[in-house]
C-alpha cells in the first residue's frame, strides 16, 4: 500500500511512520496529534476511496499523507460510510502497531469520520462512532473531522 505526500512523494506505510517520527523529533516542544480519516466519491464506473494520515503539530502546522483506491461502485451511502470507517480503523490499527514497534506506544490515533449532525449521515453517527470507540480509538465527526472532510475529500475529487 502506497501513500502520497505533497512534500515527499510516494511512500510505503513504514516510510510514512519514519517521516512522522522524524517530524516529531524536529521539534519535541510541541504536542502532536495523529489523525486518520477516509472519504469516498462515487463515480460512473467505480467509487474512489481516499484514506488520509495527518500528523498535527498543534499550534504550528501539519503534514499529511494519503492513499487512493478504486472499488466497485457502491451506491448505498450507508455502505460507503461503513466502508470508509473500516478503512480508517484498519489504517489506524496498522499505524498503532508500527509505532509500537518504534517505541511509541503512547501515541494515540484519532479517527475522523465523514459524518455529521446535518445531512443524510446524521442517522449513522451512533453506529459509526460506536464502532470506532469500541475498537479503542477516539472518534471525531464533522465539523471537527478535517482528515475526512477536508484532506481525504480533496483527493477524492481528482
Amino acid at each position: 500500500m502506497f501513500f502520497y505526500s505533497p512534500s515527499k512523494g510516494r511512500l510505503e506505510l513504514f516510510e510514512v511512520v519514519e517521516d512522522i517520527l522524524a517530524y516529531i523529533r524536529e521539534d519535541v516542544n510541541y504536542a502532536y496529534k495523529l489523525i486518520v480519516g477516509s472519504d469516498s466519491q462515487p463515480r460512473v464506473a467505480n467509487t474512489c476511496f481516499v484514506s488520509a494520515i495527518i500528523i498535527h503539530r498543534q499550534g504550528k502546522g501539519a503534514r499529511y499523507y494519503y492513499n487512493k483506491t478504486y472499488e466497485m461502485r457502491v451506491k448505498s451511502l450507508r455502505q460507503r460510510i461503513f466502508y470508509e470507517a473500516s478503512l480508517s480503523l484498519h489504517l489506524a490499527d496498522q499505524l498503532g502497531q508500527m509505532l509500537k514497534l518504534q517505541g511509541c506506544e503512547d501515541m494515540k490515533v484519532e479517527i475522523h469520520l465523514d459524518i455529521g449532525t446535518h445531512g443524510e449521515t446524521k442517522e449513522l453517527i451512533r453506529e459509526i462512532t460506536g464502532m470506532v470507540v469500541g475498537c479503542g480509538f477516539d472518534a471525531c465527526i464533522k465539523p471537527n473531522a478535517c482528515a475526512a472532510s477536508k484532506v481525504a475529500d480533496k483527493h477524492t475529487k481528482h
